[in-house]
């Protein structure tokens, strides 16, 4: 266990808090987190987790500037997908993360870059879909976490693995708590 594994530890959990509770200032705790992030997964080797901790920078300042003119207007509600919306997210995802996982295995060291791509993919739609403030988000952080939590229990970064499981609880509370409150809007 290091430094910098504790320090994403704890802004990790923070942020992910402040998500489920619709708090704009998970989006700065993000990026603090995504920063010590992509230097740990650099060191052990996880180039499909560095890549995305390095693309959650613009994802998150998409979302922190969407929430911010939002909190001047009328707040944005919780919506849902499409079936259009899912299937053509699903196939660029899938896509690629097919990409990512031959580039990586075919000109990186990296540790284990097909499972490593799938799960970096699904954030990227994932973190999308926060911004978006689509309730998918949850289904798909609960998938990746599950995915996540063998990873870095693998790679034994503990307290990763421990704070994924986190994520993965606070995932599931978040998918409730938001389908509550999409119900309401929709009453």
């Amino acid at each position: 266990m290091n430094t910098l594994e504790l320090i994403g530890f704890a802004f990790g959990i923070i942020g992910v808090y402040l998500t489920l509770r619709e708090n704009i200032l998970c989006f700065p705790t993000g990026l603090i987190n995504v920063g010590v992030s992509s230097v740990l997964f650099y060191e052990q080797h996880l180039f499909a987790d560095t890549l995305q901790q390095l693309v959650y920078i613009p994802i998150l300042l998409f979302g922190w500037n969407k929430w911010r003119q939002k909190q001047n207007q009328d707040d944005e509600i919780i919506g849902t997908l499409r079936t259009s919306e899912v299937l053509n997210y699903s196939l660029i995802t899938v896509l690629f993360a097919v990409i990512l996982g031959y580039l990586l295995r075919n000109n990186t060291t990296a540790s284990i870059p097909w499972i490593d791509s799938a799960a970096t993919s699904a954030s990227f739609l994932a973190q999308y879909l926060i911004a978006r403030k689509k309730i998918e988000n949850w289904i798909i952080w609960i998938a990746v976490n599950v995915l996540y939590v063998g990873i870095y229990i693998y790679k034994d970064l503990p307290l990763y693995a421990i704070l994924f499981f986190i994520y993965l609880l606070l995932a599931i509370s978040g998918y409730r708590t938001w389908k509550k409150q999409l119900v309401i809007n929709q009453a």
